[in-house]
């Protein structure tokens, strides 16, 4: 590899909208995240809809649903 062309890699804290935190590697020192394996209903077995932009409610306005 050519030396001083890439970036730093560095630990990276990686905090989650849910208040979990945890670190990574990255070239950044910190990243903000929507959804982590803590609160992803996948993860959680939990049913939770995620729509921050009301996705859901337009389809049901559309096609006529509850």
């Amino acid at each position: 590899m050519k030396k001083g062309i890439h970036p730093e890699y560095v630990e990276c804290k990686v905090t989650c909208a849910c208040g979990n935190s945890f670190e990574v590697k990255s070239n950044k020192p910190e990243m903000s995240i929507d959804i982590c394996s803590e609160c992803h209903p996948f993860f959680t077995g939990s049913e939770k809809i995620v729509d921050t932009a009301g996705r859901i409610d337009k389809f049901k306005k559309k096609y006529k649903l509850s």
